[in-house]
């Protein structure tokens, strides 16, 4: 008789029942531990069977990087995941575990998974449509691979590109990342009409829990200090950052993970205020709030220390679900403490658990706990590798087009016959995908499938082009003059959060000397790969013939070149403000001080030269 079997008749078990009805139920069966461990989430090399069936803990996630082993594909995911989940069907309650990774573009941990393009590129977009629809692909994959929940969308508003999660935000512009909110009914299912708003939603097995962050004012901290602290009146922080989780909540996401930033000097983790009062009460927010990785242990300084009060602080401000790291013994133990204690009254724990439950049962866990297998052959298939594909094409940004205004250097001549094309960025596949790809901060390589710009190059030009590829072009070869033109691909190397944090926004990897060597021998397009404006000189703006901020456009580089050869035209406008030099940053367009290399909005196209789209 497994443990579970004495309850099979109960109420929470009826797929019939409101879900209401059911979590009432549950909860009125659960002792003060199985609560506590409903509120815990552990990393997935911290689990063993004893968590999983004994304390019965609610959710497992993996860190970026956390994988089953190297290059483990969607099935060997779903092997694992579905491995935790019978443990866990096997407690005293038969409570699933709903499993979380950063699936933020694609299922970007797996290999093999579509990766499309990072958030600022598909700000540049401003297609709401093509969001729902990379939503619906990216929760598909997912769910392919066994996992329910996704940390994403990150609907941050970044006001100042120094900041390392730059490129998790749609936009610089309120407007645009409330428009771009629309993946989440992608990612979950679209609600009908009469949902309760604020009442998380998810619309069956294809579908995913969706989770908008980092609540709230990340992208506002100052000299975009990641983990900083955001100085603004409470009507702006609601205005400028609050307001993309007004569209949020009404298409019924159904959790909300609070920032590791602080809003004029409150740290978000124990702001009682913003968590409680404002998205709880005012927001009406029904679904769970969840802590960011160790984000209790950031409470005292220093790191971990006080870690009893910080548990406390947390959970009494509102977090419902904590990612507790690696401290999960202490974790257990400090809360039921706390709880027995009357410290975090038991009316506080009942309020999360019965949150974390009701997502539970909106997403269907009681009924379908395992992957859905049926779905494997969906990861990384051609419909949606075309779907990033159009995707990158969307959102290249066309700065410069020609050093005549009457004479414009794209579209390029697909069968020109000599064509130079280096940089380091040209054949890095690592390197397209930037941070949050196979590793945490990203990693440079041939790092899962997919097509880099010299193969995308390869394959557009005609039979008779002759390309020659040098990541490093060799003063020889720049002495050559038979060449149409030349491509030269740039930019960032991967990063994640604060190893991302730069107050420079320098080309690195030299990158100006590279553009620069050989643009003043060949006629050339300088492709920009980064997650964020970086530093372009005027000379060296004057020098090239074009200029293409590509972002970080995912796995799918033939987006690039069906632009840039002509195939089909730029559209992408300029999510944020590109500066001149860091000293004009942070920037602000209504300001009479603004004064931009380009404008917020900018973005050239073959129809309209020199013109906002």
């Amino acid at each position: 008789m497994s443990g579970n079997e004495e309850f099979g008749s109960c109420l929470y078990k009826d797929a019939k029942a409101p879900i209401e009805d059911r979590v009432k139920d549950l909860l009125s069966r659960m002792s003060l531990k199985e609560k506590v461990a409903q509120m815990t989430q552990m990393e997935r090399t911290t689990v063993t069977p004893h968590y999983l069936k004994d304390v019965g803990v609610g959710s497992v996630l993996n860190v970026g990087g956390s994988a089953p082993f190297e290059r483990a594909l969607s099935s060997d995911w779903a092997d694992m995941i579905d491995g935790f989940q019978r443990l866990a069907l096997k407690s005293r309650l038969g409570i699933p575990i709903i499993y979380g990774s950063d699936a933020v573009h694609g299922n970007n941990n797996v290999y093999g998974a579509t990766i499309f393009p990072h958030n600022i590129g598909l700000g540049a977009t401003r297609d709401a449509d093509l969001m729902q629809r990379i939503g619906a692909a990216t929760a598909l994959e997912v769910r392919a691979s066994g996992i329910h929940y996704t940390f994403a969308p990150c609907v941050a508003v970044c006001r100042d590109p120094r900041w390392g999660r730059s490129y998790e935000s749609y936009s610089e512009d309120t407007d645009i990342v409330r428009k771009m909110t629309s993946i989440i009914t992608g990612l979950q299912g679209k609600p009908p009409e009469g949902h309760p708003n604020g009442y998380p939603f998810v619309a069956g097995r294809k579908n995913v829990v969706a989770c908008a962050k980092h609540f709230v004012g990340d992208g506002g901290t100052e000299k975009g200090l990641n983990e900083g602290n955001t100085v603004l009146s409470f009507e702006d922080l609601e205005m400028i950052h609050m307001a993309p989780y007004f569209d949020c909540i009404a298409n019924g996401v159904a959790t909300i993970m609070a920032s590791y930033s602080s809003w004029n000097g409150r740290q978000l983790h124990a702001d009682h205020f913003l968590l409680t009062k404002v998205l709880k009460d005012k927001l009406d927010f029904k679904g769970f709030v969840i802590s960011d990785w160790e984000g209790l242990e950031r409470l005292s300084k220093p790191f971990g220390s006080n870690y009893q009060r910080s548990i406390s602080a947390a959970i009494n401000a509102g977090i419902d679900m904590v990612m507790v790291g690696y401290k999960h013994d202490r974790f257990l133990e400090d809360l039921v403490f706390l709880a027995e204690s009357g410290e975090i009254p038991m009316s506080r724990i009942n309020d999360a658990v019965e949150r974390i439950l009701r997502v539970k049962f909106v997403a269907g866990l009681f009924e379908y706990p395992f992957a859905d297998r049926s779905l494997l052959d969906v990861v990384g298939c051609k419909p949606h590798r075309e779907l990033s594909r159009e995707a990158v094409r969307k959102s290249l940004v066309l700065l410069k087009n020609g050093k005549d205004p009457s004479k414009p250097f794209l579209p390029l001549d697909k069968n020109a016959r000599r064509i130079l094309v280096v940089g380091t960025h040209a054949d890095d596949l690592g390197y397209q995908c930037g941070g949050w790809t196979i590793a945490w901060h990203g990693i440079s390589g041939r790092i899962t499938i997919g097509t880099t710009i010299l193969d995308a190059i390869r394959e557009a030009v005609g039979e008779k082009t002759e390309v020659i590829y040098e990541k490093h072009p060799s003063p020889s070869t720049l002495a050559n003059l038979d060449f149409s033109y030349a491509i030269v691909a740039v930019g960032e190397s991967p990063y994640a959060e604060f190893t991302g944090d730069n107050s420079e926004l320098v080309i690195p990897f030299n990158g100006t000397d590279v553009i620069n060597s050989v643009a003043e021998r060949i006629p050339t397009l300088a492709i920009l790969i980064s997650g964020r404006p970086l530093v372009v000189e005027p000379w060296l703006l004057e020098k090239i013939d074009g200029l293409v901020a590509a972002w970080l456009p995912g796995t799918e580089a033939q987006g690039i070149t069906d632009v840039i050869f002509g195939d089909c035209d730029f559209s992408g406008q300029l999510p944020v403000t590109w500066f001149r030099s860091v000293q004009q940053l942070p920037m602000n367009p209504r300001e009479n001080s603004y004064d931009p290399l380009f404008p917020l909005g900018f973005g050239m196209t073959y129809k309209k030269p020199n013109s906002f789209n």
